[in-house]
């Protein structure tokens, strides 16, 4: 449940963040990447402290690489949801929830796992 509340509020900032990049004209890859940045250290707080209630610096290295891994999926499925829908927006949208997903697993298996 607190992964569900943390991922909402981190969702609703991510993509308020990439829609205005989008509006202002920016390519997909650049709105992506900002959100991004703008969003790591907020969500280490989030994710590492309120959902898995472990706020360690020493994991923010893996955050990051975790959410990088997660910036390319989300990139590659964009750039193929695009080829139907051609609407930037509307892409990003159809990908929250699995990108979502795989983010909580990345998280929980390879950041935040208790088995140090």
């Amino acid at each position: 449940m607190r992964f569900l509340v943390a991922g909402g509020l981190n969702t609703i900032f991510g993509f308020a963040v990439y829609t205005g990049t989008i509006l202002l004209g920016a390519p997909v890859w650049l709105a992506l990447l900002g959100g991004m940045l703008a969003g790591t250290a907020f969500n280490f707080i989030t994710t590492g402290g309120y959902v898995f209630r472990e706020l360690s610096r020493a994991r923010f290295p893996r955050f990051v690489v975790a959410y990088l891994f997660v910036y390319a999926v989300n990139l590659g499925l964009i750039e193929i949801i695009l080829l139907w829908l051609n609407d930037k927006l509307l892409s990003q949208a159809v990908v929250t929830i699995p990108m979502a997903l795989l983010a909580y697993f990345v998280m929980a298996r390879f950041v935040f796992f208790s088995g140090r």
